[in-house]
C-alpha cells in the first residue's frame, strides 16, 4: 500500500519542483531547501514517531503538501516558504511509511524496500506531468492517498502491540559497536547518493531514457529487499556493489548494460536500511533517518559541481563500489542471513 503512497508523494513533489526550476539563484536555492528539509528532518520526525506512535504523520504530511500546492496556485507565499511546507509534508509521509512497513514486516526488509522503491517511479512521473497537468489534478491525486494511509495505520497499531516489533531484524554484526555500524552504513548511503550523480550515462539524452533510468532505480531498490530476504544480505552486497561495477563502467554509451548496473547498485538501499534497523530495533524511525541524512549529504556536491570526465567517473565508481562492499561485509552478521 505504501508503494502507492510514496509514488504519489514524489509525483507531487517533483511536479512542483519541475515547475519552478530555473537559472536564477533563488530557483537554485529552492531545490536545495527542499532536499535539506525533506531529507534531514526525517531523523527528527522519525525519533518523535518512534515514541509517539499516535501522531498521524502520514495524514499531516499529505495535508501539508496539499496546502503547499494551494498556496503555490494562488501565489500566497514565497517559493522558499512553499517549498519548505511541501518538503516537510514529504518527510512526514516518508517516516510514516517507514514506520508502518518496518514495524509490521516481522524481520523482512522487502516491504520497506518496496515502499522506498515507489519514489523512483514517482520522481520521473512528476517531472513528466509538470508539462501537462494542472495543479488541481495533482491535489486530487495526492488526496487519494488519505484512505490508503488510514487503512495502513491499522497494521502499525497491530504491530505496536508488541514492545519491540522490529526485534526480528538481526542482519548486523553483533560483535561490533553500534556507532561503527551506524557510521559505515551511513557512509555507504552517502556514497550511493554521490554516485547517483557520477555514474557515466552519456546515453541518457531523452525523456524516455530518463524514464527507464528511474524505473530501473526503483526496481533495484525493491529487488534488493527481496534478495536480502531470499538469498541473504552478504550475497546481495556482492551483487549490488562489485557485480555492478562492469555494467556501470562499460554501459556509459550502451543503455541496456548501464541500466543493469544502476539496478544492481540501487539494491544497496535495502542493505543499509536492514543493517540500521537491526541495531535500532526500538527506533526504526531513527534508523530510517540515518539513511535520508546520508542521501542528502551525498547529493550536496551536485549543487556545486559536476564531474563530467569519463575516466574520473570510472575511478569514482570502482573505488566507491569496492569501499562500499568492504564496509558492508564488515558490519553484517556472519553467514549473511537474518537470524529470527
Amino acid at each position: 500500500m505504501y508503494f502507492y503512497v510514496h509514488f504519489m508523494v514524489e509525483i507531487l513533489c517533483f511536479y512542483f519542483l519541475s515547475l519552478i526550476v530555473g537559472d536564477s539563484w533563488i530557483l537554485w536555492l529552492v531545490p536545495f531547501v527542499y532536499d535539506a528539509l525533506a531529507f534531514v528532518s526525517q531523523m527528527l520526525f522519525g525519533a518523535i514517531s518512534d515514541y509517539l506512535a499516535k501522531i498521524p504523520f502520514g495524514l499531516i504530511g499529505v495535508a501539508l503538501m496539499i496546502l503547499g500546492l494551494i498556496l503555490f496556485q494562488f501565489g500566497s507565499l514565497s517559493l522558499v516558504a512553499i517549498t519548505a511546507i511541501i518538503a516537510l509534508g514529504n518527510a512526514c509521509v516518508h517516516i510514516n511509511g517507514a514506520e508502518v512497513t518496518l514495524r509490521s514486516s516481522k524481520g523482512k526488509i522487502s516491504p520497506a524496500a518496496i515502499f522506498v522503491a515507489g519514489g523512483s517511479f514517482g520522481v520521473i512521473t512528476g517531472k513528466i506531468l509538470a508539462s501537462i497537468a494542472p495543479v488541481w489534478l495533482m491535489i486530487i491525486l495526492i488526496a487519494t492517498t488519505i484512505p490508503v494511509i488510514i487503512i495502513a495505520e491499522k497494521y502499525r497499531k497491530k504491530a505496536d502491540v508488541a514492545k519491540n516489533p522490529c526485534k526480528d531484524f538481526k542482519f548486523a554484526n553483533p560483535s561490533l559497536p553500534i556507532w561503527l555500524i551506524t557510521a559505515f552504513a551511513t557512509i555507504v548511503v552517502i556514497i550511493r547518493g554521490f554516485m547517483g550523480y557520477s555514474i557515466p550515462l552519456s546515453w541518457n539524452t531523452t525523456i524516455w531514457q530518463a524514464v527507464l533510468l528511474f524505473v530501473f532505480m526503483g526496481v533495484g531498490k525493491g529487488l534488493g529487499g527481496i534478495l536480502v530476504d531470499k538469498i541473504g544480505i552478504k550475497k546481495t552486497i556482492m551483487i549490488s556493489t562489485l557485480g555492478a561495477i562492469p555494467f556501470l563502467i562499460f554501459g556509459n554509451e550502451i543503455m541496456e548494460i548501464s541500466l543493469i548496473g544502476v539496478m544492481f547498485f540501487s539494491m544497496t538501499m535495502a542493505v543499509t536500511l536492514a543493517i540500521l534497523v537491526s541495531v535500532y530495533q526500538k527506533n526504526p524511525g531513527v534508523a530510517f533517518g540515518f539513511t535520508t541524512i546520508g542521501l542528502f549529504l551525498g547529493s550536496l556536491p551536485a549543487f556545486f559541481f559536476q564531474v563530467t570526465d569519463f575516466l574520473t567517473n570510472v575511478i569514482i565508481v570502482v573505488v566507491a563500489s569496492i569501499l562500499c562492499c568492504g564496509m558492508l561485509i564488515k558490519i553484517t552478521r556472519k553467514g549473511g542471513k537474518n537470524v529470527v
